[in-house]
């Protein structure tokens, strides 16, 4: 329904068609009606896999000026739901409506964004060599070159994303962008957003008469029925945004299969920020209110959460932690986004509290599906030597590193694994110290800033949201930005094909 009551029916849309599974699954809200929702098979993604394939007949060949379309379709498709998604996207995930508001925004937008984009033409990278038949000792033949769609692309949705990470997020957008379908497997958490999102593009999709298989949603389901997404063979290359545990395992059927395809996957990331010296006795308790704060955004929920600050020994140090610890202890518990994330987030304090080498800062209690902050500090030394400290704890817990001086704060820089983000904070006086740092900070993360906070992923031409492993699985990539849309494409030479026979896109 547009802009009014939503009521789920809880069926998958497989190639413009809603079906109902065999069995059926409820969502658990953190306010609001349940619903009934069916779950997902391995019959039903073979359904939408197979159809996926023959839409890429069309879908991969149309103009650019038709794809482009079809995504502002979607965009305004989704637009014309804006109160019904947001009044079941808060009651499912519990996020305040400001934030789903903003989020369908950032949806919408960089669907728009890719439209603009691929009407460009840019991201084909086309590129010509003309013959040269007088050539010695041998000729050239005519060569050209120009990135082409790779086939049906499989999505998992995030959890903590409804919007821009989901069924119409990122993954998806890209994919369509790049001429590929794409086949959902959407997030038990936010069953009821997925559903309508899906409205919205199976809308646009008869609004624009494209293949119904263009896109398809399969909800629920158990392990199998991502396993079989996967590793279908019409599937050619997947989108993920989840756990450490799951996306490797996903990761590795990938690599497995007969043809094994890549696997574009966000895992997890502790986006350490460095506090330098001089940045910390100008405003050190101004950077550790304003690390708080980024701290427990979204209840800490955020995949470029800042989890570890790293700040020498000293006063200065010591006024950063206090007023971390301050303002941390003025902020309200937060419902987080299901029973086992929250869950998963009183693990993580456990697994601190239970740790000699980790002194508590800020400590509280946790109550069903809400989260508090928590803080600990600990030293360089203990960190590298505990390789669970490094583990992303997925809510508002944060890690203050102390270190000695600058040979102690670039060894634990190098000690860090790879991540989305890595923050510096300087001052003048530190610039000599922070050119000293980058190179090791840019090899770590795929986004480094300076004087600011990582939480806010900026969707742009030069945005990358990616890094190496565990971060991602593939470093070259991002998931966030127009660069997005080239997970999706290979390239293609044509030598001495006659212009008649060559694509539109290639003159």
């Amino acid at each position: 329904m547009l802009d009014g009551k939503f009521t789920p029916h809880g069926k998958h849309l497989i190639a413009g068609a809603w079906i109902s599974g065999e069995g059926t699954f409820s969502s658990e809200p953190a306010t609001g009606p349940a619903h009934v929702f069916s779950i997902g098979s391995v019959e039903l993604v073979d359904a939408a896999c197979k159809a996926a394939e023959e839409a890429f007949w069309t879908y991969a060949y149309l103009g650019r000026e038709a794809r482009a379309e079809f995504l502002d379709a979607i965009a305004e498709e989704i637009e014309a739901r804006a109160d019904a998604i947001t009044e079941i996207g808060c009651q499912e995930t519990g996020l305040p409506e400001a934030r789903l508001q903003g989020e369908r925004g950032r949806t919408t937008g960089q669907i728009r964004l890719f439209a603009a984009h691929i009407r460009k033409g840019d991201y084909l990278d086309r590129r010509h060599d003309e013959a040269l038949p007088d050539r010695a000792p041998l000729p050239r033949p005519d060569l050209r070159m120009m990135q082409r769609p790779i086939g049906p692309v499989a999505v998992f949705g995030a959890s903590n994303f409804p919007l821009a990470f989901s069924t119409a997020g990122g993954d998806t957008a890209a994919a369509l962008a790049a001429g590929c379908p794409v086949v959902v497997k959407g997030h038990s958490a936010h069953p009821g957003t997925g559903e309508i999102v899906a409205e919205a593009i199976a809308a646009a999709v008869t609004r624009c008469d494209m293949p119904k298989g263009v896109f398809s949603l399969i909800q629920g389901g158990n392990r199998q029925v991502g396993q079989a997404l996967v590793q279908h063979p019409d599937i050619k290359a997947v989108g993920f945004t989840g756990s450490l545990a799951g996306g490797r395992a996903l990761f590795d059927l990938c690599a497995q299969r007969p043809e094994p395809i890549p696997f574009f996957g966000e895992l997890g990331s502790v986006n350490p920020m460095f506090v330098l010296p001089e940045a910390a006795r100008a405003r050190g308790a101004e950077i550790g209110k304003g690390w708080a704060g980024s701290l427990t955004m979204g209840a800490g929920q955020f995949c470029t959460n800042p989890g570890i600050a790293v700040v020498e020994r000293g006063p200065e140090g010591d006024a950063f932690v206090a007023a971390a610890r301050d303002a941390l202890a003025e902020s309200a518990p937060q419902v987080m986004l299901t029973d086992g994330i929250a869950k998963a987030y009183r693990d993580g304090k456990a697994r601190f509290d239970g740790r000699n080498a980790v002194t508590p800062v800020l400590t509280t209690e946790q109550d069903g599906r809400t989260a508090a902050p928590n803080l600990y500090e600990t030293d360089a030394e203990a960190y590298l030597q505990d390789h669970a400290l490094g583990e992303e704890v997925f809510g508002p817990l944060g890690l203050v590193v102390r270190v000695s001086g600058e040979d102690e704060m670039k060894m634990l820089a190098k000690g860090f694994e790879g991540q989305l983000t890595a923050t510096m904070h300087m001052d003048e006086g530190d610039t000599a110290r922070a050119r000293a740092l980058l190179p090791i900070l840019e090899r770590k993360a795929g986004r480094v800033l300076v004087n600011g906070f990582p939480t806010g992923v900026e969707v742009s031409d030069t945005m990358v949201h990616g890094g190496p492993y565990p971060a991602s699985t593939n470093f070259g990539a991002t998931s966030v930005g127009t660069l997005s849309i080239r997970r999706f494409l290979r390239p293609v030479c044509y030598q001495n094909v006659p212009a008649g026979v060559l694509p539109d896109d290639i003159a």
